[in-house]
């Protein structure tokens, strides 16, 4: 759905060297854990179908210099006018290489088909339940968080924890298994050549530990600058009208540079140093092999050792080099893992709204008396907005709610459908707490026109039954007769068919309006919340949308947000607030006659 306002999704993906850190490493690990122990079963077949992989295949080295030895004693028998190679008994050696490594690539290629299984599940459990939860959270999560960050954990974690979560414990298996398999083979061809071999290990690891160390900070900081820059680029681009229109292009411009630069210049640090690990190890890695090398042919010459066990012990400690830089590799993939299942963690334990009442009460057949019973409220709790607000609205009055901005117009009509609950005092509907009611029956019997439209990819119709799903054609065409729509849509190539979306440039603001106005009169509310819905169209399109919003209000309690107070003379009530207080309420006549506050209001909008 394409809303006006809102963001239309984040501008980056997740990354794999995502190494925010976890506030709470420990305790997230713990549930991530816990979480992801309904699927034990496949996580078992992981693991063991893992263990077999680099099992089988550390046998392989060994067998290769089983193989080499071979070869070597049948040149040397053929010098020395013996038989030769033993091409038969090679045959053999070198089958059951090849059945080996065959065999570990099928047990590779199961759990990576298991596990990706398993991570994808999971990855769309968590959308699930983030998407389940933002439906229960309270209206004043949203007043204090960017919607792009909300947006970021249903995607960009998401997708982290899915990816890092899949390539972490895979790895993480195999490469313990492996480090454990290999010392292993080493010490049963060499314990001399194990130990020398051993001695080259706390140089790679102080040197790993140098490097990620020095390349974690670049890391945080690469994170929250993508962070940042995808903000900017959502508020650039979402009020591009606005850029244009107070050419505050090279602004933009400027702040992106430097956003820019300060993502470049930690991105290729992060990235350098993280890439001089490989290097290091290897030059590392060489140095070892010349020192197994020279040791091995001593040990050779010695009668010690056949010449097939120094080519298997080369490829062992490689073998064991290896799993060694990908426990660091691994350890940057857990640390993003941990950061992005906190933060959808945090998300999930967000406190929500309120639980219903057990014994609701049945919200069929109100009537629409709505009575403010000394409602005190307040976002924050050290700043009161309305303070001590009483009025008794009977069913069917058309009520007008006027006063400068920041009086407590919109936060009225907030607390009306419950988005907040009061402070201090109740509001009643036909003669019950609206807190006795439950939260989504409330709120269908409102229906709200504001200022700003609201339309998503879809039909006409599709857009117009959002507020009756189950609605039929004949009662979508009636709803836009009402609304004085019907013959607009009707001039369209495909009429109620065509696709539309909140960007559509061949519609206007006022036909926009009178869709939403069709949508509200399907719903048939029992309650109305209108807000200026005629403050940005033209004077004929104004008089349609009157007409229309008459058609709409007749017959039910409505409230009117007024800003332009000349579209409210005919309203029953006008209550006129004033700092969080009903200052003034009488209808226009007598609230003019009374030259008070409302009347200073009034006659400020005519002086020239």
């Amino acid at each position: 759905m394409n809303g006006k306002s809102g963001p239309k999704g984040p501008m980056g993906r997740g990354q794999h060297m995502n190494t925010e850190k976890a506030k709470d490493f420990k305790g997230t690990l713990l549930r991530l854990i816990k979480t992801i122990s309904t699927y034990k079963i496949p996580l078992l077949f992981v693991i063991i179908f893992a263990i077999g992989s680099v099992i089988f295949n550390i046998f392989g080295p060994k067998i290769l210099g089983n193989a080499t030895t071979e070869i070597f004693n049948g040149l040397v028998s053929k010098v020395s006018g013996g038989a030769g190679i033993d091409f038969e008994k090679l045959g053999s050696i070198l089958l059951l290489l090849v059945g080996l490594y065959l065999i570990s690539a099928i047990f590779n290629f199961i759990q990576g088909f298991i596990m990706s299984g398993v991570s994808q599940k999971f990855s769309y459990k968590l959308r699930k339940n983030i998407a389940e939860k933002i439906n229960r959270l309270p209206m004043k999560y949203f007043d204090k968080n960017q919607a792009g960050d909300i947006l970021s954990r249903i995607t960009n974690d998401v997708d982290t924890i899915s990816t890092n979560l899949n390539q972490a414990l895979t790895q993480l298996i195999s490469s313990i298994t492996m480090m454990i398999g290999v010392l292993i083979m080493m010490l049963s061809i060499s314990g001399i050549m194990t130990a020398a071999a051993l001695a080259i290990i706390p140089v790679v690891i102080i040197i790993m530990l140098i490097i990620v160390t020095k390349s974690q900070k670049y890391f945080i900081t690469q994170q929250n600058y993508l962070g940042k820059i995808n903000g900017h680029i959502e508020e650039t681009y979402g009020g591009h009208n606005i850029v244009k229109a107070f050419n505050g292009e090279a602004k933009a411009k400027q702040d992106f540079t430097e956003l820019n630069d300060t993502l470049y210049e930690s991105g290729w640090k992060s990235q350098f140093l993280s890439g001089m690990m490989q290097p290091m190890m290897k030059f590392i890695s060489n140095l070892g092999y010349v020192v197994v090398v020279i040791l091995g042919g001593f040990l050779v010459i010695k009668n010690k050792l056949e010449v097939g066990s120094i080519v298997s012990f080369t490829q062992y400690i490689r073998n064991f080099t290896q799993p060694i830089s990908q426990v660091a590799q691994i350890s940057n993939l857990i640390q993003a893992l941990m950061a992005a299942s906190e933060r959808v963690f945090e998300f999930l334990d967000e406190p929500e709204e309120p639980v219903d009442v057990k014994d609701a009460v049945n919200i069929e057949n109100i009537k629409g008396n709505i009575k403010f019973d000394h409602v005190a409220f307040g976002y924050n709790e050290n700043k009161t907005i309305i303070k001590d607000f009483s009025a008794n609205i009977k069913a069917g009055t058309k009520v007008a709610i006027v006063g400068p901005t920041g009086a407590g117009k919109t936060t009225l009509v907030k607390l009306l459908m419950r988005f907040y609950d009061v402070n201090k005092g109740a509001i009643l509907i036909d003669g019950h707490n609206i807190k006795d009611y439950k939260r989504h029956e409330l709120r269908s019997e409102f229906g709200m026109v504001l200022q700003d439209t609201w339309l998503f990819s879809g039909s006409i119709e599709d857009n117009i039954k959002y507020g009756k799903l189950e609605a039929t054609h004949d009662e979508v065409v009636n709803a836009a007769k009402a609304a004085h729509i019907n013959h607009y849509i009707k001039t369209l190539p495909e009429g109620y068919k065509m696709e539309i979306n909140e960007e559509s440039s061949n519609i206007s603001s006022g036909q926009k309006q009178l869709l939403t106005i069709a949508r509200v009169i399907l719903a048939d509310p029992k309650i109305l919340i209108l807000d200026e819905a005629t403050s940005s169209v033209d004077t004929r399109t104004e008089v349609l949308i009157q007409k229309a919003m008459d058609n709409l209000m007749e017959g039910r309690t409505s409230f009117i947000i007024a800003h332009r107070l000349s579209t409210i003379k005919n309203a029953d009530l006008i209550l006129v607030l004033n700092e969080g207080d009903i200052v003034e309420q009488r209808n226009h006549e007598e609230l003019s006659a009374k030259n008070g506050f409302y009347a200073k209001l009034y006659n400020s909008q005519f002086e020239e």
